[in-house]
């Protein structure tokens, strides 16, 4: 029968609940267990699909076409499972859920609550997450005290009761240093635990956050004041990269008291993968620079898995990278020169108008100065209206997104221009902004010869997509005759889906999201190969 770990935070947010959540489950996983992640978000939101990057971070796209919490993309690159849509709940799905449920006459003409019925809804949407894990790892958004948590911990306050030793409650909280009194204060901790409780939580396993090992009399006294046993009071240090966390968690000995606590005999854990991963992290043979010519590079959270894919790239290669946040309007201010001592390029998807000129810019300095380039989502889109305003001639080129009647739309909604080729019905453009893209995994066949079938030296691939706008095929001929080579397309042949210049050292975008599938223990190989060109070109 599956047991559950509720991982719960206080005293403030961004205290790291997704790592330590996803550093956990690695654990158990490397000690033979089947384990699930499961995020629940107490915004009233959906999905976050529809949330500034600056509110919300990163929008993380599953298999399934699922725009999910950031912290699920933790969840992938620290556990080889793959999590769909079951695997992040929101207050507005779970009141959606419950809503429709009224509409249907389900509820027997009662009237609905928050208990019995929206906290029975949070539990089965994570009976639902857990499938049949052995360990569901369910992480509470939030902080203990907010409004908007309690219906949740009073769901998982009730599964406990329910599912009694099958249930195991983590509380992650802050132990800061107070410099002036050259001491650590437990205090909010106590209070953070007192807020549990009174809600009937009695947290299992205190993960504390602190700047320097908290010492055995503060551990005591923690554990005195909170009913927690001395040696479930845990240190979880600041460390400067969050692959060592499964290391540093294990050597706490959090993974021996949740099998004690949940009567699972294990075999010993084997964590050399992530002590490679370490190593190349620690140890690298050499370095890069890669700009990233973005719109939300002020908030590292909104390329969350670029970065990360990034760094993987450099674990996989043995290279430093040196991300270089270049904000798309300073370049429309200041010119390419901000571009002129780097190593490559990069070119992220995005929304809106804004830093458009910025990125095609990029894309033109990168195709003229032969620097490396990848363009992903957007990053490919403003390559093809570089490449068709400056060589294809076709003067005024531009994406409908961004631009009411350009002359020469070479990005276009697909209702735009697959209905004059008979290729797609026509469908309304007024639905909602949250269900109108092409979201999730999808086949690409990739065309033998080409870079990008070098790069995974396969014919057909699957790879996540979340875009609106489609390279407009009316401009394929007139393109491709000015050299643009379209390298992939989509199962059915019907949406290109990578373009590159062959007459060029490493030029690549694609319509995809690459940066969801990877991971630092295998890495990518489309950002692999990337940083190995940058490399190349930074030896010269």
């Amino acid at each position: 029968m599956t047991r559950f770990i509720f991982i719960t935070g206080g005293v403030v947010s961004s205290l790291g609940k997704g790592i330590a959540a996803a550093s956990l489950g690695s654990i158990l996983q490397a000690r033979g267990l089947r384990v699930s992640m499961i995020k629940m978000d107490p915004y009233i939101n959906v999905d976050p699909g529809t949330m500034s990057p600056f509110q919300h971070g990163e929008v993380y796209v599953t298999d399934d076409g699922a725009e999910t919490d950031l912290d699920l993309g933790h969840y992938e690159r620290f556990v080889r499972s793959t999590v769909s849509r079951r695997n992040n709940y929101t207050t507005g799905r779970i009141y959606e859920n419950v809503i429709r449920k009224e509409r249907r006459g389900e509820y027997l003409g009662g009237t609905v609550q928050v208990i019995p019925h929206i906290t029975d809804e949070i539990q089965r949407c994570i009976e639902q997450g857990a499938g049949d894990a052995d360990v569901a790892l369910v992480e509470i958004g939030g902080t203990v005290g907010d409004i908007e948590s309690l219906p949740f911990l009073e769901a998982i306050r009730q599964m406990g009761t329910e599912k009694r030793g099958r249930c195991l409650y983590v509380h992650l909280t802050l132990v800061p240093f107070m410099g002036a009194a050259g001491e650590m204060k437990t205090k909010p901790t106590q209070h953070s635990v007192k807020e549990l409780r009174s809600i009937g939580i009695q947290p299992d396993i205190l993960l504390c956050r602190a700047t320097q090992p908290v010492p055995e009399e503060e551990r005591r006294k923690i554990a005195l004041f909170t009913n927690v046993e001395p040696a479930a009071v845990m240190s979880v240090l600041d460390v400067d990269s969050i692959y060592k966390v499964p290391r540093a968690l294990h050597e706490e000995g959090l993974d021996t008291i949740v099998a004690d606590k949940l009567g699972l005999e294990l075999p010993a854990v084997n964590l050399a993968d992530w002590d490679a991963v370490v190593d190349a992290v620690e140890h690298p043979e050499g370095e890069v620079t890669i700009a990233m010519v973005g719109k939300y590079v002020n908030l590292a959270d909104a390329y969350m898995s670029l970065n990360e894919s990034l760094r993987h790239a450099g674990i996989q290669t043995r290279r430093k990278v040196n991300i270089r946040y270049i904000d798309s309007e300073e370049i429309e201010r200041q010119g390419t020169e901000l571009l002129a001592d780097v190593d490559a390029i990069l070119v992220p998807g995005g929304f809106g108008e804004r830093g458009v000129e910025g990125k095609i810019a990029a894309a033109r300095y990168a195709r003229e100065n032969k620097v490396p380039y990848l363009g992903i989502c957007l990053g490919m889109q403003v390559a093809v209206i570089e490449y068709a305003r400056n060589v294809a001639g076709l003067h005024g080129a531009h994406s409908t997104e961004f631009a009411k009647h350009p002359e020469h739309p070479v990005i276009a909604l697909i209702t735009e221009w697959m209905t004059e080729e008979g290729i797609l019905e026509q469908r309304s453009q007024d639905s909602d902004l949250g269900g109108t893209m092409r979201l999730g995994s999808q086949q690409c066949r990739l065309m033998p010869g080409s870079l990008i079938h070098d790069v995974y030296h396969k014919d057909v691939i699957d790879e996540r997509h979340r875009h609106r706008y489609e390279f407009n095929n009316r401009y394929r001929e007139a393109l491709e005759k000015a050299g643009l080579r379209i390298s992939a397309w989509s199962g059915d042949g019907s949406l290109a889906e990578v373009v590159e210049l062959a007459e060029h050292p490493w030029f690549l975008a694609c319509q995809f999201h690459p940066e969801f599938t990877s991971t630092p223990r295998d890495g990518h190989p489309l950002f692999t190969s990337f940083v190995r060109a940058a490399s190349k070109r930074h030896a010269g």
